[in-house]
């Protein structure tokens, strides 16, 4: 057998201590956690998340996740807030401190402040008796039986512990307000999932002028003009009374021709496709794409909410849009 390397076995051991810290977690879900949630939840304002050092790394990660998940949120540096910064919270705001000792400086001054303006404060600490703990309207144990540095000195098991409730607070939170993949999208606009879930067909058909059309009395000849002007591989057929009535694309040609038809003489009514694939533009544009790539086409026609022709979208505008 291969003998273990000092560094896979450091490696081990940290993982281990850190997965035990978390373990531990599971038996302080308790009322605590639950007088949190509904304090934020009774939030009017936004969620203000601090902490130094390593524990304000986490603060800011906390603060980033519950705001992409339905909770307005921000992080305050404590050092900042104590030189001005302290007016970005609100009475309307709420509080969560973090701090392993529970006794950090910095954030101890503010809590006079908090006090004063009835700001409600959730502490996240190692020590339940300290005073930042004990400030609190509410205090999360966050206390870890040691740290996965062997020297003891730096954050580790215990900024993952505290990493891990608030993630527990920001699902929970997210469950409880009933926040949907719609709503995340909206938090993600630029991002594969906001792409799929925002991006409609109307925001990337073509429309108006750069519609092919031709009437139904217009000859195959007039017709292939039109759409190698327009450059889809189809024309639209409107009927007298300006309303879509067939679609003549690439195949239809080739059909015809192999039928014999004379395109100097021939009408495109009659050999235009009646049964064509068509998509509202208020549908979401991952819709079309789904559309044509189960039906092997290459471009749909896209129709308002009355059903009249409303544009035209391609598959190349949705590569050119990341939705596929």
């Amino acid at each position: 057998m291969t003998k273990v390397s000092k560094l896979i076995s450091s490696a081990r051991r940290t993982i281990e201590i850190e997965h035990k810290a978390v373990a531990a977690l599971l038996d302080r879900i308790d009322d605590d956690f639950e007088q949190a949630c509904s304090l934020i939840l009774a939030c009017e304002g936004r969620v203000v998340v601090t902490g130094m050092g390593k524990s304000g790394h986490i603060a800011r990660k906390i603060a980033a996740t519950l705001a992409s998940t339905g909770t307005p949120a921000m992080f305050v540096h404590p050092a900042e807030a104590s030189h001005g910064d302290l007016g970005m919270i609100t009475e309307i705001d709420l509080v969560i401190a973090l701090s392993k000792s529970g006794t950090t400086e910095e954030l101890i001054s503010l809590l006079p402040v908090l006090k004063r303006k009835a700001i409600p404060l959730i502490s996240i600490t190692g020590n339940s008796e300290s005073s930042i703990a004990l400030t609190a309207d509410v205090n999360l144990d966050a206390a870890v039986a040691e740290e996965a540095c062997p020297l003891g000195q730096a954050p580790t098991a215990s900024t993952t512990v505290a990493l891990v409730l608030g993630d527990a607070l920001a699902m929970a939170l997210l469950e409880a307000k009933g926040f949907t993949i719609e709503d995340f999208a909206f938090s993600h606009p630029g991002g594969n999932l906001g792409r799929r879930l925002l991006l409609k067909v109307a925001d990337i058909m073509h429309s108006g002028n750069s519609i092919p059309k031709a009437s139904v009395h217009t000859l195959l000849s007039d017709a292939l003009l039109e759409m190698t002007r327009k450059g889809f591989g189809l024309t639209t057929v409107i009927d007298e009374n300006g309303q879509l009535c067939g679609v003549f694309t690439d195949g239809d040609l080739r059909r015809a021709m192999d039928a014999g038809k004379i395109i100097q003489s021939t009408a495109i009514e009659t050999v235009m496709s009646e049964n064509y694939k068509s998509i509202s533009e208020n549908a979401l544009a991952v819709e079309a794409a789904k559309l044509m790539q189960d039906n092997n086409i290459y471009a749909l026609i896209v129709k308002d909410t009355q059903n009249n022709l409303s544009g035209i979208v391609k598959m190349h505008d949705l590569l050119q849009a990341n939705v596929v």
